[in-house]
């Protein structure tokens, strides 16, 4: 408890009288000024952090197997198999590259930054997220769309290595083996190939700022962001062990890989070998030489050696994407029902319908999540608030909430 004025009460740690501190805190034996117990709370919390630095987190004992990763990924997204087994495979082996010691062979290996290419709605930014979660590692998405040359409006390359230090809590160590998710990196493709007199700052030139984060090199990043100034304090990162994965839905590249293959039309042999390449799905013949021609300089097609896609989701994909993931879209609405008592139940005939208008929509699976939500929207408004404490979505009650929503007038040609 603080004490009453007193000429005879001093701190113990500072030595100042109560006349000359805000509050004087008496102990069994002593006492602490307010300014002496800020300052204890400030070491405390320093030593906690420098322990934490100290900490290995990820070992070769405890680094989960590309098996495991994938059936940890299985908890959370639905089909993507082959995108699964390139992801877990990259990510163990980048994290065997961190853990490597004693090197005596000078066998270097090199980074595994990955990139995705798929349509929107398939996955990508959840398997990233949840391959962090799985590693207890930071774990950051930047938007490439945001991105610009230094000294133009937008913002710097650096900006990516600053939200990942934000992530870890400053932590440089920790962030030096994290994870950045670059969302959209086909948006800062070439414009063209034809010469202009104006700079594509926010296209070949973010390409170019890229490549020496995804080699790997020490950049020095503005600790709260925004652009660069000489008074600014900076932090050196080094990004040799961050792991980069990149995603894309690359919109018209199907056109460029069915160019590609029809170039080896040749004869009878060509033609009997077209006929088994399947047209839903040429993003499963991708390769390099496709990203090139989008747009994508080949340095930093280099930097991202591993690549792979993400298949359309058919109806089935979707039908279980609604109900089977740990964190799948009716669990989370039950779960924010049964938060005010209310128990939901849905008609397999409910979940076809939303399935079949997300199909209607073209939105993929993150147009489920909207479409649920204008079903819903009106009982989460009332149901709080009345005593019935049970809800059953019927189909004929799904159709009903959203032809009267908003988005029932969404089409997509």
């Amino acid at each position: 408890m603080a004490k009453k004025a007193n000429s005879s009460n001093h701190c113990s740690f500072c030595g100042r009288s109560e006349q000359e501190v805000n509050l004087l805190i008496s102990g069994m034996t002593g006492y602490i000024c307010d300014m002496c117990a800020e300052q204890a709370h400030e070491i405390v919390n320093d030593t906690f952090k420098s322990n934490a630095k100290t900490d290995p987190g990820i070992s070769l004992l405890t680094l989960p197997k590309p098996k495991q990763i994938k059936e940890f990924l299985d908890q959370y997204v639905i089909k993507q198999d082959s995108a699964k087994r390139f992801l877990s495979v990259s990510v163990y082996n980048h994290y065997k590259r961190i853990l490597q010691k004693n090197v005596k062979d000078e066998v270097e290996i090199e980074k595994s930054n990955i990139i995705m290419v798929g349509a929107t709605g398939t996955g990508k930014t959840l398997l990233a997220r949840t391959i962090a979660k799985m590693l207890h590692v930071p774990f950051t998405i930047v938007d490439a769309t945001v991105l610009t040359e230094a000294g133009y409006v937008g913002e710097d390359i650096e900006s990516i290595l600053t939200r990942l230090l934000q992530v870890a809590d400053y932590d440089v160590n920790a962030a030096e083996r994290g994870i950045v998710f670059i969302d959209e990196i086909d948006k800062i493709a070439r414009k063209s190939d034809n010469p202009s007199i104006t700079r594509d700052v926010s296209g070949e030139g973010v390409q170019q700022g890229l490549l020496k984060l995804l080699e790997g090199s020490v950049v020095n990043v503005p600790p709260q962001g925004g652009r660069k100034h000489p008074e600014q304090r900076m932090i050196a990162i080094n990004t040799k062990n961050i792991l980069f994965i990149c995603g894309g839905a690359f919109d018209g590249i199907e056109k460029k890989i069915a160019q590609r293959l029809n170039t080896r039309v040749v004869g009878y042999a060509a033609s009997s070998e077209m006929a088994n390449i399947d047209r839903n799905n040429m993003l499963k013949y991708i390769t390099p030489l496709d990203l090139k021609s989008f747009g994508l300089i080949p340095e930093i097609i280099g930097r991202l050696p591993i690549l792979t896609y993400l298949e359309p989701l058919d109806r089935d994909a979707l039908l279980r994407i609604l109900v089977e993931p740990k964190n799948s879209i009716v669990k989370q609405y039950q779960k924010l029902f049964e938060m005010d008592g209310v128990t939901l139940t849905f008609d397999q005939g409910a979940f076809e319908y939303i399935v079949d208008k997300a199909i209607e929509f073209k939105l993929g699976a993150r147009g489920l999540r909207s479409i649920v939500e204008a079903i819903m929207i009106d009982a989460m408004f009332t149901l709080p608030s009345e005593d019935n404490k049970k809800l059953h979505v019927t189909r004929d009650y799904a159709i009903h909430q959203l032809e009267n929503s908003d988005l029932h007038h969404l089409r997509v040609a």
